[in-house]
């Protein structure tokens, strides 16, 4: 095939690309409106304060991202497409980059909450909102490793965590709330402690919805 040939054909493929993923916006569009959202699939995500009603959050989210811009801690992120269409670019916690203290010395509560303009972030009372929950991996955790860190526990500003008694975090499943402080905190990935085999820090913050797996 000639090289202006191949030029069209890849044109035409990435056109039909496109259109394709129009296509499956506008239809992921309709079925918000028909209120079909249940049944198309995405992956659970960590929220802000007061996204915790998938539906209320899917069916209000204009993408504007103003949330993630008043954030104090940098905590909010765009979802991507990976998380499923509907998800995209709407607000979900990124607790590598910061931890939500829901404001709790703002006058008016969470800035996300404040500044949304659909009210699409929204609750009565957003200090007791759960974001997620704390899982620990002990194969990358360097406290399980005897290396002494305690720095999750430390960041723990909710009385969640603990020392245990063989030295090795313990995460109170009822008292965390999913604040991500600890994620932030765990230094298993970095100044040069990175753990054989690890993927990801020792302790992360996960939807409530895989907390149990």
């Amino acid at each position: 095939m000639s090289a202006d040939g191949e030029a069209r054909k890849k044109a035409a493929a990435s056109g039909m690309s496109r259109r394709t993923f129009a296509f499956g916006a506008a239809g992921a569009a309709v079925m918000v409106g028909l209120g079909g959202v249940r049944y198309l699939p995405s992956a659970p995500l960590c929220r802000p304060p007061g996204g915790q009603d998938y539906e209320h959050l899917i069916s209000g989210c204009i993408h504007c991202e103003k949330c993630r811009e008043v954030c104090p801690h940098a905590a909010i992120a765009p979802a991507t497409i990976e998380s499923g269409v509907l998800n995209m670019r709407t607000p979900r916690m990124d607790f590598k980059s910061g931890w939500c203290d829901f404001c709790e010395n703002e006058p008016g509560g969470p800035r996300c909450m404040e500044v949304c303009p659909t009210k699409a972030l929204s609750c009565d009372n957003p200090s007791a909102a759960i974001l997620g929950k704390a899982k620990l991996n002990r194969d990358w955790c360097l406290a399980a490793k005897g290396m002494g860190c305690h720095d999750c526990v430390d960041a723990c500003p909710y009385g969640a965590m603990s020392i245990g008694e063989d030295h090795v975090p313990v995460i109170d499943e009822q008292a965390c709330n999913g604040c991500g402080a600890c994620e932030f905190a765990c230094i298993s990935m970095s100044a040069g402690s990175i753990t054989t085999g690890a993927t990801d820090r020792a302790i992360v913050v996960v939807p409530i919805e895989e907390a149990g797996e």
